[in-house]
């Protein structure tokens, strides 16, 4: 425990934030889950019994907006994550309560620290940013399957990224709603690398789709630096892990990155993201008519002028926020 006598409480307490955060949905799903099965094998199998009623009656929710609680977006340990890096929001535009949005944010990274800090918490203030506006994160749908694992989750607004919990979103709860997806998703974490601005965008056409048909507007936005709090390891086309990688992709839809940042102080190696500036740059919404069945013409149309204000917004503002000049963005 040497560590501790080389940090002073701010940095220990921030650290500890940024460490808790994926081991505590794993120790929670984990025990959870455990537990559920021991009870159904003693005096108390009543209680296992109630709970999968519940978890069977309550099912829909986190198709259909979910339960997000003011108070745990709120909480002071998103202040300690968000001063890690640290992670900033930056506001170009307003968006009206009148409408509601999709924003699509890029690059993916290895995992997502700035999109979910800046719209699943209240850490950077997106409420004092964007007034009227509800943001829901969306993200795999299989963390949902898991027993109090998925109300922690839903009450920080996160939501599963399937057509039909983002579509209920823009569709059923009124106006001033906006779904925060990470279009690259797993596929572009693999392409994460400091100081490399390449997203997965060519053929991620889904969420274009889903605007024209719900005449959302859609808003680029750009996590600069979410490249750059980890080094990971690329492997070639042909070779026993790349393989391996598209194995875990098709089947549980998460890439296998080999990948390391720091230890538990700056100068060692270990799991923990480098201290990196992570700022999201909220762009322009992009007006988008609303077409029940849009031709592949039309879906094709939006999502190159998507691509185009994506590009301003990076050009403007990449200099600003530690890229050269000369660093172009590049769309695969």
């Amino acid at each position: 425990m040497a560590f501790l006598f080389r940090l002073n409480l701010q940095e220990g307490l921030q650290t500890l934030s940024v460490l808790q955060w994926i081991p505590v949905y794993v120790i929670i799903g984990a025990i959870s889950t455990i537990s559920l099965i021991v009870l159904m094998f003693t005096k108390f199998w009543a209680l296992s019994v109630l709970a999968l009623a519940w978890f069977a009656y309550d099912w829909k929710t986190h198709n259909q907006g979910g339960r997000r609680s003011a108070w745990v977006r709120k909480w002071t340990l998103w202040k300690y994550f968000r001063n890690y890096f640290p992670i900033k929001l930056v506001k170009t535009h307003d968006l009206s309560p009148n409408h509601n949005y999709i924003i699509a944010n890029h690059p993916h990274g290895i995992f997502s620290y700035g999109v979910f800090i800046n719209f699943a918490t209240e850490a950077t203030g997106f409420a004092r940013l964007f007034p009227g506006i509800t943001p829901s994160l969306g993200t795999l749908e299989g963390i949902f399957w898991w027993p109090v694992v998925r109300d922690y989750v839903m009450s920080m607004g996160v939501c599963p990224v399937s057509k039909v919990a983002l579509k209920y979103l823009l569709t059923q709860k009124g106006s001033g709603n906006a779904v925060v997806i990470v279009v690259g998703g797993a596929a572009e974490a693999l392409m994460s690398q400091p100081e490399v601005s390449t997203i997965f965008l060519k053929q991620r056409k889904g969420f274009v789709k889903l605007a024209l048909k719900t005449g959302a507007y859609l808003v680029p936005s750009y996590s600069f630096g979410e490249n750059d709090v980890y080094k990971q390891e690329a492997f070639n086309e042909g070779t026993c892990i790349r393989f391996f990688q598209k194995i875990c992709k098709k089947i549980v839809g998460l890439n296998f990155c080999v990948f390391h940042g720091r230890g538990l102080t700056q100068e060692s190696w270990g799991f923990l993201p480098f201290n990196r500036p992570i700022t999201t740059v909220v762009g322009e919404p992009l007006p988008i008519p609303k077409i029940k069945n849009p031709d592949e013409k039309t879906v094709d149309k939006y999502h190159t002028l998507y691509i185009s204000a994506l590009r301003k917004l990076f050009d403007q503002y990449k200099v600003q926020y530690g890229l050269p000049e000369t660093q172009d963005l590049t769309i695969t």
